[in-house]
């Protein structure tokens, strides 16, 4: 299973959770781990985790990148697979999808939402802001606030250094091979993953996710050992941070979310030191994650001007290492399917942004897997996605 991802919320669960006491929805999900809500709690929360746990708002500035309905009848998705028939509405049921959005062509062609979701409302990503905070990190190398992905992580973050991060790249915590070891096991209280959620600042306002990772030890030579860890997604956030001086939500609403013409603000949520958490917990609405994979496969141009470098984001969105799930490959925080060129943003509860430039398409999901992580789920998403590809190929 994709455990890595599993474990990656439970970090940004448990970090989040004790941050502040805050207004809680209907339905009160409360401040315990989002990993175990109900159902109900899941339809409430997930739509609402401002009232739940501390976040920064992600402004948008009021034009709107258009995303005009497609003229053609929405189109037919029917399959085969596991030995029964498949269509749109069993993957909806079956997959718990509170919505979803297949931008073809830059033209909306479904876009369907689940009982109890509007447009209007947002939903978490979890894992997906992985691939965002890398999307940052493109932007900072544009406006020269990161000289390059060879350069040291410790020059960014002092607090690194004399430790085993020394002599690790920008560009090897990016594709999560710093040779640093980690365990990425939430359902042992030991782990690095439990451990890490556990760490407050220090005395003098240390960042907790820097406190944490210092004391890691190495286990293999830098740029040789792919292993995720959700913590050196952390530790992007907090490069990017530093780099540029300013909170990840206003970089992210001054480059892309307001030049782009996202059509409503988002959120993302906040960790015991009061830092955006850079592997976990954007919120946004349907058609801007929709949007912001039109910003990718677009070449990371907003406003008019280039945001993100063309060259980097072809290597973020290419494979650059193999995975330690099958031969899915990896690059800047972007899964990457094996063949056509497409490249996916994956959290767990089954939220998803995947791109096919190929095929013009932009194919959004968020849904409340009644597990966090499994890999039956995965299959039906896999599956529609293929079914999606095969129905709408010109």
């Amino acid at each position: 299973m994709r455990k890595w991802i599993w474990a990656g919320l439970a970090l940004c669960a448990a970090t989040a959770a004790g941050a502040a006491d805050t207004p809680s929805p209907k339905n009160n999900p409360g401040l315990g781990s989002i990993l175990f809500w109900t159902p109900a709690q899941q339809a409430a929360g997930y739509k609402a985790i401002e009232k739940v746990y501390p976040v920064r708002t992600i402004a948008h500035d009021g034009h709107v990148f258009p995303l005009p309905q497609s003229a053609d009848k929405p189109p037919a998705i029917s399959y085969d697979f596991q030995g029964s028939h498949w269509d749109t509405d069993r993957f909806m049921r079956d997959e718990r999808t509170s919505g979803l959005l297949i931008i073809k062509d830059g033209k909306i062609v479904l876009e369907r939402y689940g009982p109890g979701r509007k447009p209007e409302d947002r939903w978490v990503s979890f894992s997906v802001t992985k691939s965002v905070t890398s999307t940052l990190v493109g932007a900072a190398i544009k406006d020269g606030y990161i000289k390059s992905l060879d350069a040291m992580v410790t020059d960014y973050i002092p607090g690194l250094k004399g430790s085993a991060y020394d002599g690790v790249t920008i560009r090897q915590i990016l594709t999560m091979t710093s040779g640093v070891k980690w365990n990425e096991d939430y359902g042992n209280p030991k782990s690095d993953a439990a451990q890490f959620a556990l760490t407050k600042p220090g005395p003098k306002g240390e960042d907790p996710v820097v406190l944490y990772m210092a004391k890691l030890p190495r286990e293999a030579k830098p740029g040789t050992k792919f292993v995720y860890k959700t913590g050196e997604s952390d530790m992007v956030g907090v490069l990017v941070q530093n780099a540029t001086h300013k909170h990840l939500a206003d970089y992210l609403s001054e480059k892309i979310w307001s030049k782009f013409g996202m059509e409503s603000d988002a959120n993302w949520m906040l960790d015991l030191g009061g830092s955006e958490i850079g592997g976990c917990c954007i919120s946004a609405t349907l058609r801007d994650y929709g949007r912001f994979g039109m910003f990718i496969m677009g070449g990371g141009v907003a406003g008019g001007k280039q945001v993100v470098p063309p060259d980097y984001l072809a290597a973020a969105t290419k494979k650059q290492v193999t995975s330690d799930f099958g031969n899915e490959g990896y690059g800047y925080q972007w899964w990457i399917p094996n063949g056509g060129g497409a490249y996916e943003a994956i959290g767990i509860f089954g939220q998803s942004i995947y791109v096919n430039p190929a095929e013009k398409l932009v194919i959004v999901v968020n849904s409340a897997w009644p597990e966090a992580d499994a890999e039956k789920y995965y299959a039906i998403h896999d599956a529609y996605v293929a079914a999606v590809i095969k129905a709408l190929h010109k």
